[in-house]
């Protein structure tokens, strides 16, 4: 993997001043070729916000695009600017008054607006095909991320950030609300035995919320036991190394989150599982076909139940760590100027080593 600068804020051709100012942005252009380049700053429409980012989020997603060239079903066909998980202050407000005025301090939904005339299920837009995110390779031409120093981006897709919020840890406010949707996917929580499979950021993010919840008692199970240190600092109640297979398969707990998104965590999730459990699936297994213990799961009548994106929990997500009833200051391990892009990066693709890596803008 590569990082590489093509110029600085003061030297680069082209380079934009004013109320958007100079626009350093992380790109992808192919697998292994990670730049932090000059991008233009797009003069916003009236219904648009110029942000300044101060934090971005390394995401699983941005991983994939550089080290294979896909995300799942998403191909990169082109150089895209990456990044989804981004906060940051309003610089210029919407022209035509939507939106939060300059000065204010907003986390980004990274869900774009849907056709009002696309088919989804009533209140569940993130399941439309016509849903936009930002940097993704879905479609051609890809949606450029939010991995810049000034955002133009529709005042819609901006949340307030309350003032008790640190930006530092609202940068975690989208993949929290990953995990709070995962968690509202399974129902009442309360009192009920939890596996969490996986103690990536979104695992760990998924046992702080269940913690919030009242979940009864939360085991997580991770190959790394680095990991499972930071998943008990979150508030789970005992780890398990994911090589101890018979100790998993005994858990026998009422409720499981696949976080890890490979068919051994799902059947790791499956084997712990008691009768009537619900499952769900929240890590995003590879594509096509994958062979996956299914049988156990129907003589054991699981719940099965996916868990894509989210909706608009992340309103909740900000007054959660307003109030200090959701912990996720556990969950950053690192954090690196956005010209060493490269090795947040690497270290990001080390889980032994690392939690959420933030990228400072």
């Amino acid at each position: 993997m590569t990082s590489t600068v093509i110029s600085s804020p003061a030297d680069a051709p082209g380079a934009q001043s004013g109320a958007a100012g100079t626009n350093l942005a992380v790109v992808v252009h192919g697998v292994g070729d990670l730049r932090v380049e000059q991008r233009p700053a797009r003069t916003p429409e009236p219904h648009e916000t110029v942000v300044r980012i101060a934090y971005g989020g390394v995401c699983g997603s941005d991983l994939h695009y550089v080290a294979e060239g896909k995300a799942g079903e998403s191909i990169l066909r082109a150089p895209m600017v990456l990044g989804h998980e981004v906060v940051g202050t309003v610089e210029v407000a919407a022209a035509d008054g939507s939106g939060p005025v300059a000065g204010t301090r907003v986390a980004v939904h990274p869900g774009g607006s849907v056709d009002p005339g696309a088919s989804y299920p009533a209140g569940r837009p993130n399941l439309s095909s016509a849903a936009t995110y930002l940097g993704s390779a879905a479609r051609v031409p890809h949606v450029d991320g939010a991995f810049v120093q000034h955002l133009t981006i529709a005042s819609s897709m901006l949340r307030v950030v309350p003032d008790a919020v640190p930006l530092r840890a609202a940068a975690l406010a989208e993949p929290a609300s990953v995990a709070w949707h995962a968690v509202r996917q399974a129902g009442d929580v309360r009192g009920r035995r939890v596996l969490v499979v996986g103690c990536g950021p979104i695992g760990l993010l998924t046992v702080a919320v269940l913690r919030r919840a009242g979940a009864g008692h939360i085991t997580v199970t991770d190959v790394h036991a680095s990991a499972l240190q930071r998943a008990i600092a979150l508030g789970a109640d005992r780890g398990v190394l994911a090589a101890e297979r018979e100790a998993v398969a005994a858990l026998g707990v009422d409720l499981a989150f696949e976080s890890s998104g490979s068919p051994h965590g799902f059947t790791a999730a499956v084997g712990a599982s008691t009768g009537g459990a619900v499952l769900v699936l929240v890590g995003l297994l590879p594509p096509g076909d994958v062979s996956v213990p299914l049988a156990p799961a129907i003589t054991k009548e699981l719940q099965i139940r996916g868990s894509f994106r989210f909706v608009d929990e992340m309103g909740d997500v900000l007054a959660a760590l307003a109030d200090g009833s959701l912990r996720v200051d556990e969950v950053i391990t690192h954090e690196y100027p956005v010209a060493e892009a490269g090795e947040a990066f690497d270290v990001a693709r080390d889980a032994a080593a690392s939690g959420k890596v933030l990228l400072r803008f």
